[in-house]
């Protein structure tokens, strides 16, 4: 492939998604990644894990710099480019409504000063690059099928077509608009071609009815886009991939590359109670949905992750690429192994918030019975944990439980809240026998005395109160020993120094703006929150991590449950200044 687009850091990528799929759009103009039809498909632009496939809008000048920035509420990327000679700007979306089987991207052109020509190059490769879509010509649009996809391009008629694909030179008069559409489909494609004004239409329509004003937050501009990340992220099955990536390095070369494009239960818990914390959007009542309709499927063998069509997550396997630098090319994930008793607490966590919006459908009731005895039967247990490590009797797992049980007892009949309320009283007293380091803050299991700031969730979840001893143990050992620069880390993994060893985690920094805030310390909640809100590029993207020394993304991009955690912070502080 000649004039390969280079791969940049994370911060500078944005995204666009329409909650079927996603595409990541590099500052030069490029489609870094985009798997089609469907997240947890194979690529067709993959040179963000050095694989094949290029759709690039760049000026020809090479002297130009980058910019850009979301509309307000909603995936809708404007990329701008100041070059010698003028202005350009490439207004970008994936159009709504989304269809499962077919993708549709917009870019519209448009010259804001001077003159500013630019090359478009197309040349899409199915299969992570495997495969190759012969392209043909008919009339102004150019289309072709291959790897399982039907490909159709219009607006660049005037293209010249040779072994690495497709390339035009466009030359714009300033305030004229030109449009491409590229369409994606597994199935062939319809007859007429879409209209790219409808499409724009329809897509910003949608994109305003589906994210709600949230003045409610202490910063509802941010809290806008957070919110527009997690619709973008959420398929019409309700379920919300905890990213758009795959196998990006949360350490280079540390072997830690995961391929998150499914729909974990826990992220989609944290995003219900996210969407939830103010008045019960359209998003919440979705991760109730889906949580729900996967309990009274699995009940007590719960999978932690499932596919965006409910299907099994597939095994990992690696690809024959050589990843994004300093991480890999696997594709798949091991969780279908993986027991996580928590999914249950939080389960019942959503289930209680949904309670507090009103009564629980009958279905749903009977999903949060399911969950209970999920806890009930398998409580003492081994399993993988929030972090998905080693099989342990983590304390988080059961204090999370603890949670639950309390949160959704409130709602139940005398005979069945007593029973969970006694329940919930047998998981804690025996964690607390076995849990409690020597200086009064929870540990992390009954073998492994060391802190981890998962531990913050129990008090700002209920399992015990803010004010509990233990509670106020856990957040000053936090502060202490897991915290620099108002940037948390999730434990010690050994001697080394904390940033060493991994980045900060931005959802442990939110939670402990949480749990500060319970224990009344205004103060000091904010500036974790401040803090953590700024971890990101100007997209205003989260992944997991922060490298907090070289102000670097690290990890999925973007990640759901960040979004999450900050959407939420922002809810609850509100009002607290």
């Amino acid at each position: 492939m000649k004039d390969t687009v280079p791969v940049q850091v994370l911060r500078e990528y944005a995204l666009l998604a329409d909650g079927e799929r996603g595409a990541l759009i590099g500052p030069r103009g490029d489609i870094a990644w985009m798997c089609a039809p469907q997240w947890h498909d194979d690529a067709v632009f993959s040179s963000l894990i050095g694989g094949g496939g290029v759709f690039s809008v760049t000026p020809r000048d090479a002297r130009m710099v980058w910019g850009g920035q979301y509309e307000d509420g909603a995936l809708i990327w404007r990329s701008r480019w100041v070059t010698t000679g003028g202005i350009v700007e490439c207004r970008e979306a994936l159009a709504l409504p989304s269809d499962k089987d077919r993708a549709v991207l917009l870019r519209r052109l448009r010259v804001l000063e001077g003159t500013a020509p630019v090359r478009v190059r197309f040349d899409p490769r199915p299969g992570f690059g495997r495969d190759r879509i012969p392209l043909r010509r008919d009339g102004g649009v150019w289309a072709g099928s291959g790897g399982g996809l039907h490909v159709r391009l219009s607006g660049l008629a005037g293209a010249t077509l040779d072994g690495d694909g497709l390339t035009a030179e466009l030359a714009l008069s300033p305030g004229r608009e030109h449009d491409l559409v590229l369409e994606l489909s597994a199935a062939s494609l319809p007859a007429m071609l879409p209209a790219a004004g409808a499409l724009w239409e329809s897509t910003e329509r949608e994109w305003a009815a589906a994210v709600p004003d949230l003045q409610d937050t202490v910063c509802p501009v941010d809290a806008r886009q957070s919110y527009a990340v997690l619709h973008g992220l959420t398929s019409s099955t309700g379920a919300m991939v905890a990213a758009a990536t795959m196998a990006l390095p949360e350490r280079a070369a540390a072997k830690r590359n995961y391929d998150y494009r499914y729909a974990w239960i826990r992220d989609q818990c944290y995003a219900g109670m996210a969407t939830g914390a103010g008045s019960a959007t359209a998003l919440f009542c979705r991760s109730v949905g889906f949580v729900a309709d996967r309990l009274l499927a699995d009940g007590a063998d719960l999978k932690p992750a499932y596919t965006v069509s409910l299907g099994r997550v597939p095994d990992e396997r690696s690809l024959d690429l050589p990843g994004y630098p300093g991480g890999s090319d696997k594709v798949g994930n091991w969780v279908n192994e993986q027991f996580q008793l928590d999914n249950f607490g939080e389960a019942l966590l959503l289930f209680a918030a949904a309670a507090g919006h009103g009564p629980l459908a009958p279905d749903q009731w009977k999903a949060a019975e399911q969950a209970a005895a999920g806890i009930e039967h398998r409580w003492r247990e081994p399993d993988a944990g929030i972090w998905e490590l080693h099989n342990e009797r983590w304390t988080h797992s059961r204090l999370t439980c603890v949670a639950g049980l309390r949160a959704i007892a409130r709602f139940a009949p005398r005979s069945q809240a007593r029973r969970w309320d006694e329940l919930a009283d047998r998981i804690l007293a025996r964690t607390a026998a076995t849990s409690v380091h020597p200086s009064g803050r929870w540990q992390r299991s009954p073998t492994d005395a060391r802190l981890d700031a998962s531990l913050l969730l129990p008090a700002i979840r209920g399992a015990v109160a803010p004010t509990d001893p233990r509670s106020l143990a856990t957040v000053k050992a936090v502060r202490s020993e897991l915290e620099e620069q108002e940037y948390v880390y999730r434990f010690r993994h050994d001697d080394r120094p904390l940033a060493e060893a991994e980045g900060a985690f931005l959802l442990c920094g939110f939670n402990l703006a949480l749990a500060l805030h319970r224990q009344g310390d205004e103060l000091e909640a904010f500036r974790r929150f401040e803090r953590n809100r700024a971890a990101c590029g100007s997209p205003g993207l989260f992944t997991e991590e922060y490298d907090v020394g070289q102000r670097q993304l690290r990890g999925n991009l973007p990640q759901a449950f960040v979004h999450a955690a900050m959407l939420e912070t922002s809810h609850r502080l509100y009002g607290s200044g």
